[in-house]
């Protein structure tokens, strides 16, 4: 579905995508992960025949987004991570421009949307403006898909929503994938990773590695420990103080901790805090998740 090759994208001297290259599956889910400011959106606006890249090649079910834009536009549906509805239309009159944009109409596509949009369907006659969170993610969505489009682009939509309407996002989204659209999706929340077909690790404007997320976990290398005592903040800064250390980040209630060496003595550990005069010290040898192996990849 879509196919990128070297994409390279400067504004004046500064870098924001670094010879990019992936390729997208027909009917798969594609995750791309990373913090803010490590080229997502760039990237996405020139999937979407938004944004010209400086470098490289762009297809999108065989069309070259320089010299196909109309057709790729016409075949993708687009959710930025911003909210870019009208706010001072109504949910029903924001789906129904949508609809004219792209040559159709609601009526018509109503039962390809009824999944998502029946959440707001009461609600119909309210200002977008005035709809919540979660309501105006939903929104969004259907109007991405209201032309039935092959290739769904979204740019972190579950960015400040609640835990709820994240998870029924999801679901959402692997119910439109059984209708076999691609979908290639953003998103900062490394828990949504798994969720994907396959992952796309970016920073700093490069991909540092892509796979399926249990493939991406078993890259990690060296062993990954545990560590929780009675004063969390003091815990974490004496254990960046340790010798060798890698990294002791904070998860939760414990802190993951690593070293330089890859082997850990967890004995040593023990002595090495008991000194600094913690108390209630636990200690466990735990499986790597797909947060620690990013954090592996961008230490």
């Amino acid at each position: 579905m879509i196919i990128i090759n070297q994409i390279s994208k400067k504004y004046n001297k500064h870098t924001v995508l670094d010879s990019v290259s992936f390729e997208v599956g027909d009917g798969e889910l594609f995750g791309v992960i990373g913090p803010d400011g490590a080229g997502k959106t760039t990237l996405f606006r020139i999937i979407t025949s938004l944004v010209l890249p400086s470098s490289g090649s762009v297809s999108v079910n065989g069309f070259d987004v320089i010299k196909d834009y109309r057709e790729i536009r016409k075949i993708t549906g687009y959710m930025p991570g911003r909210f870019s509805l009208y706010q001072d239309l109504t949910v029903e009159e924001n789906l129904q421009f949508y609809a004219t944009v792209f040559g159709t109409s609601l009526d018509e596509n109503y039962d390809f949307i009824k999944d998502i949009y029946s959440h707001i369907e009461p609600f119909k006659n309210r200002l977008a403006g005035k709809l919540s969170g979660g309501m105006k993610q939903k929104l969004a969505l259907s109007c991405a898909l209201i032309h039935r489009p092959q290739l769904l682009v979204l740019d972190e939509p579950t960015t400040g929503v609640d835990a709820v309407s994240r998870k029924e996002f999801w679901d959402m989204l692997k119910k439109i994938q059984k209708d076999g659209i691609s979908i290639l999706v953003s998103t900062p929340y490394m828990d949504e990773a798994r969720m994907c077909d396959k992952v796309a690790f970016m920073d700093n404007a490069k991909v540092l590695a892509l796979n399926t997320p249990e493939e991406l976990i078993k890259g990690y290398s060296g062993e990954l420990i545990s560590v929780s005592a009675e004063d969390l903040h003091r815990l974490v800064m004496d254990l960046r103080n340790f010798p060798d250390v890698l990294t002791a980040l904070l998860f939760g209630h414990t802190v993951h901790f690593t070293t330089r060496a890859g082997s850990i003595n967890t004995e040593e550990v023990r002595r090495f805090l008991e000194e600094k005069d913690h108390k209630n010290i636990i200690i466990d040898q735990i499986e790597p998740g797909i947060e620690d192996r990013f954090l592996e990849l961008i230490t």
